[in-house]
């Protein structure tokens, strides 16, 4: 059976009135993507708590950065009849087989962190940030820190394909458009990770003299920023200072960074998305309550002015 966003509600309502899988005894299925960062690794934590104490049974998968590893978890979790499945989608592409698969199991899939380009029929909902805004906050602030002295960016860019990193880029670059003083003069993607961040921005330092050329690295996640950092460092500059340095996640170690003046600003992405998620998981269970499709978290923007060491110790306390 294929569900439609009124007929899956209808079919899913009719069985579960019938038995009702309750917080308490309600399986959940989740394939993360790996743990290539800080905050991924904080969003897995943040899940098992989560689910700890509501009292569900989590059934956790890591992917390590492989899609099909991710669809093979997800058929797994079909065939031992879950009661729902949560995705951190890998990449964006690629996804309608095997969800087709989890309707007809009548499972309904919650995507976290990431969107994917497939019909939302496919899926419950999608608990997200709206990534284009992150970058569209990341490029304000250096809109408005540089003024109309000439910049050329650098950007370190997430996962090729990945929805974060197609959406980050694009709301950058909105932010920036019109203002023809800053430039991005290279782009590449550091894989979401801090060792391929600071060996992309180690190229990126050796191709524009040394570093000199550069104003400004723009980072789609923190992790890769504090690798750039330390490229920088090595190459005799001052990260923050001759280099400022933007990203986004907003993860413990960028504060640190702040805090030692080696970085300028990060935009938060919240860890939590799994709370939503099972807020609708649980109304949806119990009655059939039918979500949005898309369920938008903040993102807020922090600086050195925002006391870093005391919110790298909030976000510790995180899980991070």
């Amino acid at each position: 059976m294929t569900f439609t966003r009124t007929a899956a509600g209808a079919a899913m309502m009719l069985t579960l009135l019938a038995a009702p899988a309750m917080a308490d005894d309600m399986t959940v299925g989740f394939s993360q993507i790996g743990s290539e960062s800080g905050w991924r690794a904080a969003e897995t934590s943040v899940t098992k708590q989560e689910a700890q104490e509501r009292g569900i049974n989590l059934k956790f998968a890591d992917a390590q950065q492989k899609q099909e590893n991710q669809i093979k978890a997800v058929r797994s979790f079909i065939a031992q009849g879950v009661d729902a499945i949560l995705i951190a989608p890998v990449v964006a592409t690629g996804w309608e087989q095997v969800l087709e698969e989890a309707q007809d199991a009548e499972i309904p899939v919650v995507l976290l962190d990431r969107q994917i380009d497939a019909s939302d029929e496919l899926y419950l909902t999608a608990v997200t940030s709206d990534q284009v805004h992150e970058g569209n906050v990341a490029g304000n602030w250096l809109v408005e820190t540089v003024g109309d002295e000439p910049c050329n960016v650098v950007e370190l860019q997430g996962t090729t394909g990945s929805s974060p990193a197609i959406n980050r880029k694009k709301g950058f670059e909105e932010a920036i458009s019109g203002h023809d003083n800053i430039q991005i003069v290279r782009s590449q993607t550091g894989d979401f990770t801090r060792t391929k961040g600071k060996e992309v921005m180690e190229s990126f330092l050796k191709a524009e003299d040394g570093g000199k050329d550069i104003c400004a690295l723009y980072a789609h996640n923190d992790d890769m920023a504090v690798g750039a950092i330390q490229a920088i460092k090595e190459a005799g500059l001052a990260p923050g200072k001759d280099i400022l340095v933007v990203s986004i996640d907003a993860v413990p170690d960028i504060f640190q960074a702040m805090a030692a003046g080696e970085a300028n600003a990060t935009v938060e992405l919240t860890p939590n998305m799994a709370g939503p998620a099972f807020d609708v998981l649980e109304a949806y269970l119990k009655d059939g309550t039918t979500p949005p499709k898309w369920i938008q978290t903040e993102s807020k923007l922090y600086t050195q002015n925002d006391d870093p060491m005391k919110v790298y110790e909030e976000k510790k306390n995180l899980g991070y």
